[in-house]
């Protein structure tokens, strides 16, 4: 049992939370001011009234969802495109997503050498006594285990997680990270087996460890192998939905008793009141949330 001055490992409260909503999908905030619902949006709006309209609907979205899933993923670069201003309300929407109970994992993709990922970590792991920080944030593994491990020693002192990108959905992604080595691996594999080993000394009780990985949905034919080589790596699975992955594709990322696997879905699911067009866009939202629960469940069962 952790010491009550140590905070709870962060895989062990990612997987309580989904098991508290019967659930381990993930509801992405990737906010587009053109795509927002009418009723949000004004014409010739300036960059303060667009912050404003992305809040709103945030806001509205965090509400229509929180009783069905357990994470959100808040996509950085929608609101870093705001400057100052939209930074602010990231961090906001953060620190209310986290008073509604939410595991709030920021999707920053963040990852440098040295000093730089210490800031990088400091910044966007620490909790502050004015505002939370995220629970967990992407990394990019692919500068090599030095450059994250400023960020486990961060998320090991704060009782948060990461997730590295190892097979990214983007199809752009396999001239690298499809390439065979010399051994018979392909690089996401190598990296795949890199980020066990750096992962294997924070494990929780839970058998999984805070440092997790990036798996696209698209990937069907790779997730077996990348499951056997990251046996104590939770999966934070994007490409769901709109990017064309299914319930069936990412079967393979969960191990037989169904946990390890974070299944995200965000434009599918954000701008679900386009088709068929309806005014209830809060509506739209957590009913395109209760039919991808749906789906994924069913093929855990």
């Amino acid at each position: 049992m952790p010491n009550a001055q140590e905070p709870l490992h962060f895989a062990d409260r990612l997987l309580r939370a989904c098991r508290a909503k019967g659930t381990p999908i993930c509801v992405g905030l990737d906010p587009v001011y053109e795509r927002l619902p009418a009723s949000l949006r004004t014409p010739n709006a300036d960059a303060p009234a667009q912050v404003a309209a992305i809040g709103t609907f945030c806001r509205g979205v965090l509400q229509a969802v929180a009783k069905h899933v357990a994470v959100i993923k808040p996509q950085s670069a929608c609101f870093e495109r705001y400057h100052a201003p939209g930074v602010e309300l990231c961090h906001q929407l953060i620190a209310e997503a986290r008073q509604m109970g939410l595991i709030v994992i920021l999707d920053g993709k963040r990852g440098d050498i040295g000093i730089s990922s210490e800031h990088y970590a400091a910044g966007l792991l620490t909790d502050t006594p004015s505002l939370p920080a995220a629970d967990a944030l992407t990394v990019n593994s692919y500068l090599g285990v030095d450059g994250l491990e400023p960020f486990l020693k961060v998320a090991a002192a704060q009782g948060k997680g990461l997730f590295a990108l190892v097979r990214t959905s983007n199809p752009g992604g396999d001239a690298i990270q499809g390439l065979p080595l010399a051994d018979g691996r392909t690089v996401a594999q190598a990296v795949a087996q890199l980020m066990a080993q750096a992962g294997a000394g924070h494990v929780g009780t839970s058998g999984y460890s805070l440092l997790g990985a990036v798996v696209g949905a698209t990937k069907t034919a790779e997730v077996r192998q990348l499951r056997e080589l990251m046996p104590q790596q939770i999966f934070l699975v994007p490409g769901f939905g709109a990017q064309g992955g299914k319930a069936d594709d990412v079967k393979a990322c969960f191990r037989l008793d169904g946990t390890g696997a974070i299944i995200n879905a965000s434009r599918s699911i954000l701008f679900a009141y386009e088709k068929p067009a309806t005014a209830d866009w809060r509506g739209a939202i957590a009913a395109a949330t209760v039919a991808m629960k749906k789906e994924v469940m069913e093929i855990l069962h």
